[in-house]
């Protein structure tokens, strides 16, 4: 086997090695975990959404009802 040979026959093992660690061999894998991770901060975004358009409604309520009691 020659030099070039080996080389590549190494790195495509170390590669593998990689793919193996990324997506899991039977168990979840790096992937998984940053595809969970990106689902909880989707959650948490859209919480922080409904919070912000909630505080909004309820500030023109009391904006609408203070100018209602100043006239």
């Amino acid at each position: 086997m020659y030099e070039f040979e080996a080389t590549v026959l190494a790195d495509l093992a170390a590669l593998k090695s990689q793919m193996a660690a990324l997506l899991g061999q039977g168990q979840p894998g790096r992937l998984t975990a940053l595809e969970d991770r990106l689902e909880r901060h989707e959650v948490y975004l859209q919480r922080i959404k409904g919070f912000a358009g909630a505080l909004f409604v309820l500030t023109t309520i009391i904006q609408v009802a203070i100018d209602y009691l100043w006239r």
